[in-house]
């Protein structure tokens, strides 16, 4: 992260809130039952739901998306930051489908950063051509990951169905580029990298690649909807994957706390306005309400939200979306 553009966009309000929220977060835990003291610190909103690629481990590209696919009306992202831009601290534009599809995508990002929010989004690096690198620059957006799971054609399709690594190294060069030229320190770019099978030995050539283009590099371990493939999937380097092989040969995540912070600090909003719990309830299953007929914070203080947080105080492991999540 940027740490000068993030610290700037800090104020006193903020802070404060930011440990009403962590504080919320560890009375409710201490007594089972939940506390909420502060506002959402972070928000995920859902730029679109749709992609140009066919990722095999991702619900998008594996097309099982249950929900309606479309774009998000500017009118409710702006609703959404202006209800929280006195508390937020943090404004990720990605959710399902790759972002830069999304129409109006760039006034969103303009809008959250002329309101003093840290902004970020991810994407696949296919629509990085010129313009858009200017139009990534000139928003205002802080942070850019950007997903090249393979330093060779071959081991990138294997999983980035219908990618050109070529055209995403191009983009990643022309972003490069544009930020020289008009002497911007912004974005922040990450290069993620899901270590697979088939691609850790190209861990140091990604390595390179980052370097080369003054990235940071994060090195994911990846997420297996069905177990049964994991075997052909995941890295011989145990550190790289989030499951463990077990005694009976299945595969478990590692490692699972007994609760989780994101209901005490973060919000999620699909494109359509849905409010759900975080971003593995992929197709809103456990909707709270929705932007369009009630506020966000009535939502994030309702009953059927603390109802929620309550389960997951008490029984994490009975919910189903919880199964997969490695925090």
């Amino acid at each position: 992260m940027d740490f000068k553009r993030f610290i700037l966009k800090i104020t006193l309000r903020k802070i404060l809130n930011y440990f009403a929220a962590r504080l919320s977060f560890t009375f409710s835990k201490l007594f089972l039952s939940p506390f909420v003291f502060g506002n959402p610190y972070s928000l995920t909103l859902e730029p679109n739901n749709f992609c140009n690629l066919k990722c095999t481990e991702c619900p998008t590209g594996m097309n099982s998306l249950t929900r309606n696919k479309g774009n998000m009306d500017f009118e409710l992202a702006k609703n959404a930051v202006d209800e929280l831009k006195k508390d937020l601290i943090y404004l990720l534009l990605y959710f399902q489908g790759e972002p830069f599809m999304a129409s109006r995508f760039f006034e969103i990002i303009r809008y959250a950063n002329k309101n003093g929010i840290y902004t970020a989004t991810s994407t696949n690096g296919h629509f990085l051509t010129p313009e858009n690198c200017e139009n990534i620059i000139n928003s205002g957006l802080d942070r850019l990951i950007i997903s090249i799971d393979g330093t060779t054609q071959e081991s990138y399709s294997k999983y980035r169905k219908g990618g050109s690594l070529d055209i995403v190294l191009q983009g990643l060069e022309t972003l490069y580029n544009v930020k020289k030229r008009l002497k911007k320190p912004n974005p922040f770019i990450i290069i993620q990298f899901l270590v697979f099978k088939h691609n850790e030995h190209e861990i140091l050539e990604i390595k390179n690649i980052a370097k080369k283009y003054n990235c940071k590099l994060e090195l994911k371990t990846a997420q297996i909807y069905n177990l049964s493939e994991a075997e052909n999937l995941l890295p011989t380097q145990g550190k790289y994957s989030r499951y463990r092989k077990t005694s009976n040969g299945e595969y478990k995540i590692k490692k699972q706390s007994k609760s989780c912070l994101r209901l005490w600090s973060h919000l999620v909003i699909s494109w359509d306005g849905k409010i759900v719990p975080c971003c593995f309830d992929k197709n809103a299953s456990n909707c709270f309400g929705t932007l369009s007929n009630k506020n966000l914070l009535q939502i994030w203080k309702s009953t059927q939200f603390n109802n929620f947080r309550q389960d997951l105080l008490v029984k994490k492991h009975e919910i189903e979306m919880c199964d997969n999540c490695n925090l």
